[in-house]
């Protein structure tokens, strides 16, 4: 008999801000085939409907219906955690959620209303985790399900307390810690519900061995409770786009924040220009350093040389890989690196932060410590000036991407699932 999975989860395709939701995405898909899986996600997609997956997001009708007639609980002060202001972008600064006097049943058509016309991220995060939290756990009672399997801190009080409440096993998956974000020193509010998740939990799912590396230093856990399970990548159809005006194009993909390095990729910029003129960088994303690496940019007067492209699409997304002929990762801690894997599919050589996850199943892409800057330049250069090792580089690192799938992740979740009593 196939197992019952009931996936929390804070953002899914098509309404995704990164990594996240795409990981999501794949997981559950091919999850679904292995199993029978329920998610429940703050917003949906209401044209989005995937085949074996029960898709329920609070701002669909779905959810009033599950809730409708029934006896609501009200769960805003079941964890003793410390409340503080926190800088955790993408998702922006949380606060304590101020006490509601109204009943569950009126609080929770307020909380469905929110959910239709709020973005996920900005603003008060935590009130909407908590608002969330309440409502999940209300329509986790409503379902049938053996694991309870939770990603990313958003979803980790919902997971705890519908284990309090069903006594069924919960899995968490971290995808990007605090420590990531914000370095170790910042003992957030974050941080208490990413630590009380993992504290809580039956078995923790790691994106890479970097990640349970970091978990086991800054959070204490035993590394026998954490399992590594590396993220896949989904088949697209690639192409060639060729650029007329002569010039090389190295790409950056990703937030524009400290935690990915974009500093160093200007740094980085700047010797690659001493020795290659004729090449162009593309910074596609963005975040709170934009306006400074801008800004840099002028003043070391290589403005020129620099676009930055803001948010983009996946369809942009793909025309940029087909352009680029060498992708740089130069993150100060990043827990995998889908990017990376998606750079490669499109054929182009890559050059990984060793603080990356991704570097553990791409081992032929060249590598550099964040900070060394000089070599990461170096590599970038030979890769554009030496056919010989770019084509090697191109060719073994498909050839790593192509034995990766969310297939084979999801069985080795699955077989975490089986671990479970």
């Amino acid at each position: 008999m196939k197992k019952k999975i009931l996936m929390l989860g804070w953002e899914f395709p098509p309404l995704i801000n990164g990594g996240l939701g795409i990981a999501c995405y794949g997981i559950a898909k091919s999850l679904s085939q292995l199993a029978e899986v329920s998610m429940i996600i703050p917003k949906a997609d209401p044209e989005f409907v995937m085949n074996n997956v029960e898709l329920i997001g609070l701002n669909n009708s779905k959810a009033e219906e599950l809730l409708k007639g029934k006896s609501l609980l009200d769960f805003k002060d079941f964890l003793d955690i410390e409340y503080v202001d926190s800088d955790i972008l993408p998702y922006q600064q949380v606060k304590k959620e101020t006490s509601s006097s109204k009943s569950p049943e009126f609080k929770y058509l307020d909380d469905l209303n929110f959910f239709k016309h709020e973005d996920i991220y900005g603003g008060d995060v935590l009130g909407k985790v908590m608002k969330f939290t309440n409502i999940a756990v209300n329509i986790a009672l409503t379902k049938e399900f053996d694991v309870i399997y939770a990603h990313d801190w958003m979803t980790f009080l919902a997971g705890i307390q519908i284990k309090e409440l069903t006594g069924k096993p919960l899995v968490v998956h971290i995808h990007a810690t605090e420590v990531d974000r914000s370095g170790p020193e910042n003992k957030s509010v974050v941080y208490q519900i990413e630590r009380k998740g993992f504290e809580c939990s039956d078995k923790i799912i790691a994106v890479s061995q970097f990640t349970s590396n970091l978990l086991q230093e800054h959070y204490e856990i035993p590394e026998d409770k954490i399992a590594v399970c590396h993220n896949g990548i989904e088949y697209v159809e690639t192409y060639r786009k060729q650029r007329s005006n002569g010039e090389k194009l190295v790409l950056y993909l990703g937030r524009l924040t400290s935690q990915k390095g974009p500093e160093y990729f200007l740094e980085t910029a700047l010797k690659v220009i001493e020795q290659v003129p004729e090449v162009r960088f593309v910074m596609a994303g963005t975040g709170d350093s934009l306006k400074t690496l801008i800004e840099e940019g002028a003043a070391r007067r290589i403005g020129s040389k620099f676009h930055f492209t803001g948010f983009l699409n996946q369809e942009k997304v793909k025309q940029l890989y087909a352009m680029a002929d060498v992708y740089v990762m130069p993150s100060v801690s990043e827990p995998f690196g889908l990017s990376a894997l998606e750079a490669a599919q499109f054929g182009i050589p890559c050059v990984l932060s060793k603080q990356s996850g991704v570097s553990e199943v791409m081992p032929n892409a060249l590598m550099a410590d964040y900070w060394d800057t000089a070599l990461m330049a170096r590599h970038i250069v030979d890769l554009l000036r030496n056919n010989t090792l770019r084509e090697f580089v191109i060719n073994t690192t498909k050839s790593d991407v192509e034995n990766l799938s969310w297939d084979a992740t999801a069985k080795k979740i699955l077989k975490v699932f089986e671990t479970l009593n």
